[in-house]
């Protein structure tokens, strides 16, 4: 097993068997340098920021920005468009316009009213790979790049036995660890305890959203980075974290940003939907949904 820190984010990948672990860290490498140059907004060179000041119209996009823009799709179709790759603009007039390390350091620039996002829906997607931003339109795949990544080293590594990715809570698991299933602890904060409650897992992922990882001022408002996009306002609702679990990454990341949006209405959404859940209110009551393993205990 070994740990690594990246987007802000801190990262581990455990492999069953101790001599896959060289090729781990080579696709790891190979997988956050791709992503780099794609998908990362704060890179201005970046396929994407490229994209999103309007320019390579008339560039195909490469296979890489295509695997994460489907998927950022996806998670807008499955989630009835609560999980949008469209928010950039309300973030940017909250003030999440610069990475967040140097935003929390020195303070939100933000304090603009946001506005709709426009939804994937607005997006062209025209023949051999091409793709039109109408104007206004800018994306963001804060909420489902770190969850494919999990997705796809996962598949790459598994081959050679279990596996289990994490990324910044985002969890995929392929098979057993060496001594059974893996042991994933449910942080509800950036600070870890050692007591957080734990669950085993064999297959699929596991995601959690939560309302107080992400928090900065905005003008003289505390805001985070959860979005609903109906309004491009922050959510503040009674539900404060949202662990799902679900066949992969991606969908589990999806359902898990949904559900801070939904409020209320997560649980029968997610048990609509098939998936298991565990959600934890601003009061302290926790909620389990669906097939969710009720015998979690603490560390």
């Amino acid at each position: 097993m070994f740990t690594f820190s990246t987007w802000g984010m801190s990262g581990t990948i455990a492999t069953a068997d101790p001599d896959a672990e060289p090729f781990a860290r080579e696709r790891l490498a190979h997988w956050l340098e791709e992503f780099d140059g794609t998908v990362n907004r704060f890179i201005s060179t970046s396929e994407l920021s490229r994209r999103n000041r309007g320019e390579w119209t008339d560039v195909a996009m490469s296979s890489t920005f295509d695997m994460v823009f489907s998927a950022a799709t996806y998670a807008s179709q499955i989630t009835d468009g609560l999980c949008d790759p469209t928010i950039l603009p309300a973030l940017e007039a909250l003030g999440y316009d610069r990475d967040y390390d140097e935003l929390a350091r020195d303070g939100s620039r933000g304090g603009a009213t946001p506005s709709p996002a426009a939804g994937v829906a607005a997006i062209q997607r025209g023949p051999e790979g091409l793709l039109t931003l109408p104007p206004g339109v800018r994306l963001d795949f804060g909420a489902t790049a770190k969850a494919i990544l999990c997705d796809i080293l996962v598949s790459e590594l598994a081959p050679s036995g279990g596996v289990l990715v994490e990324v910044g809570g985002d969890v995929a698991v392929h098979g057993e660890g060496p001594t059974g299933p893996f042991v994933i602890g449910l942080a509800t904060s950036l600070t870890i305890t050692g007591k957080e409650p734990r669950i085993t897992l064999s297959g699929g992922g596991v995601a959690t959203s939560s309302r107080s990882t992400r928090v900065w001022r905005s003008g003289d408002d505390t805001v985070n980075h959860i979005i609903d996009p109906r309004s491009g306002e922050c959510v503040h609702g009674s539900l404060a974290v949202a662990t799902v679990a679900a066949p992969n990454c991606v969908t589990a990341n999806a359902f898990a940003t949904a559900a801070l949006v939904w409020d209320d209405m997560a649980a029968y959404h997610i048990a609509q939907a098939g998936h298991a859940a565990r959600l934890v209110h601003e009061d302290g009551r926790v909620e389990f949904v669906g097939g969710w393993d009720r015998s979690e205990v603490a560390a």
